[in-house]
């Protein structure tokens, strides 16, 4: 597991949580972004227009790429192989590599100067990115062509979650949830009762055992949305309902890991918490 945040900190993880190490990191600026394609490769996105390298699995980085006088900052990173990968951020900066984040190159997709805030693969040849201004763009060749997307919200999108090649949830500003499964082309908003941001959406099933008991209705596994004010969505992946649960603090949640066995890691203004599925009972 690779966290990401302020003053350039990264922590890694090699026991699902329990434990974490705090990586050597050659910049002091605001990361915001990570993408760990496997055990070795990893890549991390930030202010400046930062980008970090590591070949040893988070251990180390190195600094391939920065833009401080650009004042744009990169918000995500993904690779989908140990080659290929995008850097995307404010004011419709996209960036793309073919040599594994030596050289990088600047592109135009047509977003103007929207702040593109995530990139998620379904596919090695769909993408999606989240925008502001009620904005998704879907790419069905690889990133080289991109679509703007028709969905029924004006705020922005903080997020993505792909399932497979047709299903899709986006998700934003004041708890604000679509669900697509015909690939973006329509959507239909999934009842969150909260007005807090969402922050990110991962897979998760809180039983651990695979089974697909999602706390929303119909069948199927497990998603689980973060955001602010401690807020922790938990549904199935049909579109169905979700059910909250919320930190007492608060604080809000960046993001979440799975850690196996039903476990969650979700890391944000608190720090790093590991959370047991006895912790998660109310998702059942």
């Amino acid at each position: 597991m690779l966290v990401v945040g302020e003053r350039g900190r990264v922590l890694l993880s090699l026991d699902a949580g329990l434990s974490w190490l705090e990586a050597e990191v050659p910049s002091h600026v605001t990361l915001t972004g990570v993408s760990l394609y496997d055990s070795t490769h990893a890549w991390a996105v930030g202010h400046d227009a930062v980008i970090l390298r590591s070949r040893d699995g988070g251990r180390t980085w190195e600094r391939v790429y920065a833009a401080p006088e650009d004042e744009r900052p990169l918000l995500d990173v993904l690779f989908e192989s140990p080659q290929h990968g995008f850097a995307v951020g404010a004011y419709g900066l996209f960036m793309e590599t073919r040599d594994g984040g030596t050289s990088w190159q600047a592109r135009d997709i047509g977003a103007g100067d929207q702040h593109l805030n995530q990139i998620s693969a379904a596919s090695s040849q769909r993408l999606y990115i989240a925008a502001e201004g009620g904005s998704v763009y879907r790419s069905d060749d690889g990133g080289q062509n991109w679509q703007p997307l028709n969905v029924p919200y004006a705020g922005s999108f903080f997020g993505t979650l792909p399932l497979d090649a047709l299903r899709v949830y986006a998700y934003g500003l004041r708890g604000h949830l679509f669900y697509s499964d015909d690939a973006g082309a329509s959507w239909r908003p999934v009842e969150t009762h909260s007005p807090s941001l969402l922050t990110n959406g991962i897979p998760f099933d809180s039983h651990g055992d695979g089974a697909g008991h999602g706390a929303g209705d119909g069948a199927g596994h497990g998603v689980l949305f973060t955001g602010m004010d401690g807020l922790l969505l938990a549904g199935n992946d049909t579109g169905g309902g979700v059910k909250a649960i919320q930190r007492a603090d608060r604080l809000g949640i960046a993001g979440a890991l799975n850690a196996g066995g039903g476990a969650l890691v979700v890391y944000g203004e608190f720090g790093i918490d590991r959370l047991s599925p006895e912790q998660l009972e109310s998702f059942r």
